[in-house]
């Protein structure tokens, strides 16, 4: 009998089998898709370190089966408690951090706070207080005080904000596509279809509405690095990360994620024909429309909060 060995992770392992899983779970990685590492990695941005992790971790596990000079795989029979164990690592992970998150965008913490205070505040580990707070720098709604303590940022949290980040993504995202340097590939293509219809086959109702924003971010920064200029795709991820801030909140629209993942289809089937100016103007008409699509919505969350009403008033 083949005994696997205790496997010590990190957190950012840990986080990457949770996508990994989660993405099983939902469908958008099949039973016996082969997983490679590098791919992994390139999809989310890390070394490829972490990945081996996760990947061994989820092989002790019995959801990827790995192949002598092959790689893993995800498993044909994934054991029976696999979906409790997304939903718990989410769950914890999600509400933590949205908390965090209410509370600035609805002014129930200072904007200067130390680490102490927000372990007796929420009853926190310091471990867990480090961690959210990093991810909220990652996002770009905190940052680091020099010397001591932390400084939340006004990132995404008026209206105004909110529509300036989108004015700012039509603005680049559209010219990105016609920049000389612009190259097409297929491969990303081909995965952005498959996960965009994916999407539509799905019960969005059941999904988890952090990977929902996810998926829909990872297809414009997808795009935009095609331009060849790494200024585009680090704007564009930019405020990404601030306005996710901001759509954590807000309550997400099943019905027109349908229409969103339609419209990226559509841009994508432009692009694969090489009609790349076609694809340039859908790109802003996309872009427009999720505006005012948006941004009434974002805003009902905070109804009848002082938050609320200083923005009422501030419009």
């Amino acid at each position: 009998m083949k005994v696997t060995p205790p496997v010590r992770t990190s957190e950012l392992s840990r986080k990457i089998s949770n996508r990994l899983i989660h993405d099983i779970v939902t469908g958008a990685l099949k039973q016996g898709q082969h997983i490679g590492a590098q791919q992994v990695a390139d999809r989310y941005g890390v070394s490829r370190t972490p990945v081996r992790e996760a990947l061994i971790t989820l092989e002790a596990q019995n959801i990827l089966v790995r192949q002598a000079n092959r790689g893993y795989f995800v498993a044909d029979q994934l054991p029976p408690s696999i979906k409790d164990t997304l939903k718990d690592t989410d769950q914890g992970q999600a509400d933590d951090y949205q908390r965090l998150a209410d509370d600035w965008l609805t002014n129930e913490i200072p904007e200067d706070v130390t680490e102490q205070f927000l372990r007796q505040k929420y009853d926190w580990t310091k471990a867990k207080v480090g961690e959210l707070l990093v991810r909220a720098a990652r996002e770009g709604w905190a940052e680091r005080k020099e010397g001591y303590g932390w400084r939340f940022l006004p990132v995404a949290k008026t209206p105004e904000a909110f529509d300036e980040i989108y004015r700012f993504r039509m603005a680049i995202e559209p010219v990105a596509m016609l920049e000389p340097s612009f190259e097409l590939d297929h491969k990303v293509l081909d995965e952005q279809r498959r996960t965009q219809e994916h999407m539509l086959e799905i019960d969005l109702n059941s999904a988890h509405g952090e990977s929902l924003l996810e998926n829909g971010s990872t297809f414009h920064e997808d795009i935009i690095k095609m331009s060849g200029n790494p200024f585009f795709l680090m704007s564009l991820q930019r405020v990404n990360r601030m306005r996710r801030l901001m759509e954590y909140r807000a309550e997400i629209n099943r019905e027109r994620l349908i229409e969103q993942c339609t419209e990226h289809l559509e841009i994508l089937s432009l692009l694969e024909l090489g009609n790349i100016a076609d694809a340039s103007y859908r790109m802003r008409q996309h872009l427009s429309g999720a505006l005012k699509r948006k941004s009434p919505l974002a805003w009902n969350w905070a109804a009848d909060t002082s938050s609320q009403r200083k923005l009422d008033d501030d419009t």
